[in-house]
């Protein structure tokens, strides 16, 4: 009969010792007493009083484990061991708004794949997008073949799930280079810097806003951070920590910029907020200053991620070689080509001209 440990874990928050422990799918708290009056090992010997009952009840896996319980206590903790803190907060946001609402109470051998597909079916018709609707089956996929590999489950109903046909695929266009000559043309010198770096660079927005003076070298910049819902924090991926090229041109527009800035020391904020002493925020200077200045140049469809697909497509276009652009942009090659890079017509149309010209003449 196999049985599942916890610990619990046992914090001094405000002079008080605060213990936290799962029981039937759900984080409890306690106040264990002041810091001050109540010896650190006394309280974790309360802690372990309180985890003794629920040790000892027997956890052999069966299907009639509900989804929440299982969630909760057995998937969420071994896999926000292995996610970023970014991926953790979209992966809980979602499993909780969607899947822990509709199916938190159930069992998990109650689960059948065409109760799971039909969910999808109204996701996708409910105007959700084609990414959401995606990552709500790969969650199904994955919490159901952990449940599978557990015991809980003999086989995984959700494994032949599919994307409905009906979740609206969004239109992923680039800019041609008359539209990034308007987007540079339509802002002032430290939006249109965080443009460059966008467009001529390739970074992404939490990469821009999280550079340090001392990350700029004379040719390239050192991408070591990245700026995440007002904290700094590691880059998105291991191929994103890079030496990201810059142009002889957006070189003299960080130098124009630096000798205006009030810091330029090593460690100052390239784009600084108004305390200086934390870095300029995303929303706050979207929402402000780029947006409005984009839409009143008639781009209102274009943002960072468009930026992005932008500096892969146009790269494209120039050089031949998807090595060299996945590593400017910190990806892998399939990801920059499959994903980012979108060919343009006129480049196809020399490529469709070329095809038929090779063939014989009758």
């Amino acid at each position: 009969m196999r049985k599942r440990y916890q610990k619990g874990s046992l914090k001094k928050v405000e002079g008080k010792w605060i213990a936290q422990w799962w029981e039937n799918g759900r984080r409890k708290k306690r106040t264990l007493g002041s810091a001050s009056s109540v010896a650190k090992a006394d309280a974790r010997k309360e802690l372990d009083a309180i985890l003794a009952p629920i040790n000892s009840r027997s956890d052999s896996p069966s299907p009639q484990k509900k989804w929440i319980e299982f969630v909760n206590a057995i998937y969420l903790p071994f896999y926000k061991r292995k996610w970023k803190r970014s991926t953790a907060t979209t992966n809980e946001d979602r499993l909780r708004v969607h899947l822990e609402a509709a199916f938190g109470e159930r069992s998990l051998g109650s689960l059948s794949r065409d109760e799971l597909q039909t969910f999808l079916d109204e996701k996708a018709q409910s105007g959700l997008s084609y990414s959401v609707v995606a990552h709500l089956r790969w969650d199904l996929r994955q919490v159901l073949r952990m449940a599978v590999s557990e015991g809980y489950l003999s086989r995984n109903p959700a494994e032949l799930l599919f994307i409905p046909r009906e979740a609206k695929r969004p239109e992923h266009t680039a800019m041609t280079l008359e539209e990034v000559q308007k987007c540079f043309f339509a802002v002032e010198q430290r939006e249109r810097l965080i443009l460059k770096f966008a467009i001529l660079a390739g970074l992404r927005p939490g990469e821009i806003l999280a550079l340090k003076w001392g990350h700029i070298g004379q040719t390239h910049v050192h991408v070591k951070q990245r700026l995440y819902r007002g904290e700094i924090d590691s880059p998105k991926t291991s191929n994103s920590v890079r030496k990201a090229a810059l142009s002889a041109g957006l070189i003299a527009e960080i130098e124009a910029w630096k000798q205006v800035s009030i810091d330029s020391s090593p460690d100052a904020w390239v784009f600084p907020s108004e305390t200086g002493e934390t870095p300029l925020g995303r929303d706050s200077v979207w929402r402000w200053k780029i947006g409005p200045a984009l839409e009143a140049a008639g781009l209102p469809w274009v943002d960072f991620h468009a930026m992005r697909r932008t500096h892969s497509t146009l790269m494209n276009e120039i050089h031949d070689d998807p090595k060299l652009v996945a590593d400017q942009l910190g990806h892998t090659v399939d990801v920059n080509q499959n994903v980012y890079t979108k060919a343009s017509v006129q480049r196809r149309k020399v490529a469709v001209d070329a095809l038929e010209s090779a063939l014989p003449v009758m």
